[in-house]
């Protein structure tokens, strides 16, 4: 599958064109505020540009000035919704279409594209991409050729042979000793990197196409062809090679791991970021705490018929686990995350927002708006200075990105609504700009 094509045909065969206005003067609407875990009183927000210039009860003049007013009418004005751990390719597709010699590089991107438009007017205006092909996509949804949220791309998966991102087929050997890389390699799926020098080599590839994050393999996974859910992969070498490489572009690494003994090597290497983590003990959660290292957890989906017995098995420490670290990392204080991980199984996007009402088996409806705009958004921006989109995310406030939601209902007092996105999220703006209102402007 060649790169150069799917840049090509994702940046020119779908265009969309949505119009831009320098100002949007949104009235009489109540501003979710996180400081205060409650609605304010009528206020009027004024977005100029890329940011939210003003935020005033009284009126805001915009004499001479081009602008769309439109009228609030007392319905809540919220940040856009933030899932830091998404795979925009391979969410897209089954296994089966992503391995299958049949899937044309149209088919592939026609999908992408579909899902990318699909998960903005679910009302997520930034995303983390946790692994995979993202560039193209990244680049067609920041030249305005297809629809999407904000991404913070990661790239290829850097995994061990063995880990959770050999993808391999049984009749695909080694490159290093056969000299031919996989198909998953091939598409920018992920690098088989074995070694203190193949992972330096293959961290510096991602950041020379774009990563804003670096994604390491460092433990078992459930969906994982030939790792037990309980083995540590890479070694403080090699984990330690990634985080220096990563930290000299002024960024950081995440990485995949369930296991105590897989994240307390990571987070000595320096990663900042665990991913999952749901099998972690007390002692591990007070290291987190202790250094300031982000969980980003998810609530898995349960078992369902389409899994065979082997990964029903692999899967059970994980799914008995996240009951238990849930609550135990929000008492100890640990810097929490929240994502989704829809892998391969694309009929599950369209659950994308049902999945953040797990999360009342733990924490309050205020907790919840907040992790999933506000921290999720602090969590983007540890990016740094290879952050794709500079500014704060995830609250209204002035000077703020202008990302938002309005919003049919107090999801304060009732959360579920924000599962009928395409009922109750009223207008969508991501960057300033509309693409999507049900209520009539006044110019």
């Amino acid at each position: 599958m060649n790169f150069k094509f799917i840049v090509s045909f994702i940046l020119f065969s779908t265009s969309y064109t949505f119009a831009q206005t320098k100002q949007i003067l949104i009235e009489n609407v109540r501003v979710l505020d996180h400081k205060t875990a409650s609605l304010t009183i009528p206020m009027n927000v004024l977005i100029s540009d890329q940011k939210i210039e003003k935020i005033s009860s009284t009126s805001i003049s915009t004499k001479g000035q081009e602008v769309v007013k439109i009228n609030g009418k007392g319905k809540t004005l919220m940040p856009g919704l933030i899932d830091v751990h998404v795979h925009m390719v391979f969410g897209a597709l089954t296994m089966q279409q992503m391995m299958s010699p049949d899937m044309s590089e149209e088919m592939l991107m026609s999908k992408v594209a579909e899902g990318s438009q699909k998960m903005l007017m679910r009302g997520f205006t930034s995303v983390r991409d946790a692994g995979g092909p993202i560039f193209p996509l990244k680049m067609a949804v920041d030249k305005e050729k297809v629809v999407g949220p904000r991404i913070w791309p990661s790239g290829a998966t850097i995994s061990q042979t063995a880990g959770h991102g050999d993808f391999r087929t049984p009749d695909e050997r080694s490159r290093r000793f056969f000299g031919k890389p996989s198909r998953a390699e091939q598409l920018g799926a992920t690098f088989i990197a074995d070694g203190p020098d193949e992972v330096l080599t293959a961290t510096r590839e991602n950041l020379r196409f774009g990563a804003s994050q670096i994604k390491l393999m460092a433990g078992g996974g459930t969906s994982s062809a030939y790792d037990p859910i309980d083995v540590t992969q890479y070694t403080f070498d090699e984990m330690k090679a990634a985080v220096d490489a990563a930290e000299d572009w002024g960024t950081y690494v995440m990485v995949h791991a369930y296991t105590a003994r897989a994240v307390q090597r990571a987070v000595e290497a320096g990663v900042k970021s665990i991913e999952h983590g749901q099998m972690l003990d007390e002692e591990t959660l007070k290291i987190l705490a202790e250094k300031g290292v982000w969980l980003s957890l998810q609530n898995l989906m349960d078992n369902n018929d389409n899994m065979d017995a082997q990964r029903k098995e692999k899967r059970k420490p994980v799914l008995d686990g996240q009951d238990k670290v849930w609550p135990l990392a929000k008492k100890l204080g640990v810097k929490l995350a929240w994502g989704t991980d829809f892998l391969f199984e694309p009929e599950l996007n369209d659950d994308q927002n049902s999945y953040i009402l797990r999360l009342q088996k733990w924490f309050t409806n205020a907790e919840i708006l907040k992790m999933i705009t506000q921290d999720n958004g602090e969590l983007l921006q540890l990016s740094g200075l290879r952050s794709p989109y500079p500014g704060k995310l995830g609250v209204v406030e002035e000077q703020a990105l202008a990302d938002l939601l309005l919003v049919d209902g107090n999801p304060l007092k009732d959360l579920s609504i924000i599962t009928n996105p395409e009922k109750n999220f009223l207008v969508i703006i991501k960057d300033g700009r509309i693409y999507k209102n049900t209520l009539k402007p006044n110019k």
